[in-house]
């Protein structure tokens, strides 16, 4: 049996949970998440705690039963206290302004940079050098927090960048010297 699976999933009082077929909807302090499960895996309130099962010992249902539940308690989760992720910008010059709902992004382009939240999703620049990205969809935090460093990933020559904050980034060693060890004709 699945040991991320089996264990139950705490509710706690300010949260509901609604079952209704394969649609799961949980509501909060935060806001509602709502998701729609696989037909081959029971969701049931017990207790005042969300149970998960699955419909067969196959390797693909037994798969499935450990990533419900932690989706599930993942939305629990996300409703009562929300996730954060975030990002350090290195490199001279570089910088995140706020502007309203969006954030601009200086990062070495000729241009500007601009970025605008997905719904429920919440970008915040406290200082020029890092980026808050806050919601409580863990899934789509951190996807928006992946699309921001991708604009431009840490180089591993200098390390100019957006990263995640306390990621380390290995450097690479430069060219050697010129004419060190290379043979002239």
């Amino acid at each position: 049996m699945s040991r991320v699976g089996r264990l139950p999933i705490p509710i706690p009082p300010e949260v509901q949970v609604q079952v209704s077929g394969s649609t799961v909807t949980v509501s909060g302090p935060r806001g509602t998440l709502q998701r729609v499960v696989h037909p081959d895996i029971q969701v049931a309130l017990q207790d005042g705690r969300v149970v998960v099962g699955r419909r067969s010992d196959d390797r693909f249902h037994r798969a499935l039963h450990g990533l419900t539940r932690a989706l599930l308690a993942n939305m629990v989760h996300g409703v009562t206290r929300g996730y954060q992720v975030e990002l350090e910008i290195q490199g001279v010059g570089y910088r995140a302004q706020k502007q309203g709902q969006r954030l601009a992004l200086q990062l070495g382009f000729s241009h500007p940079v601009e970025m605008t939240p997905p719904p429920g999703v919440t970008l915040d620049a406290p200082a020029p050098n890092r980026i808050v990205v806050s919601g409580i969809d863990k899934e789509l935090v951190g996807q928006t927090a992946a699309s921001i460093r991708a604009i431009r990933q840490p180089d591993p020559y200098k390390g100019k960048g957006v990263r995640y904050a306390g990621e380390r980034v290995r450097k690479k060693a430069g060219k050697a010297g010129k004419g060190a060890g290379a043979a002239r004709t």
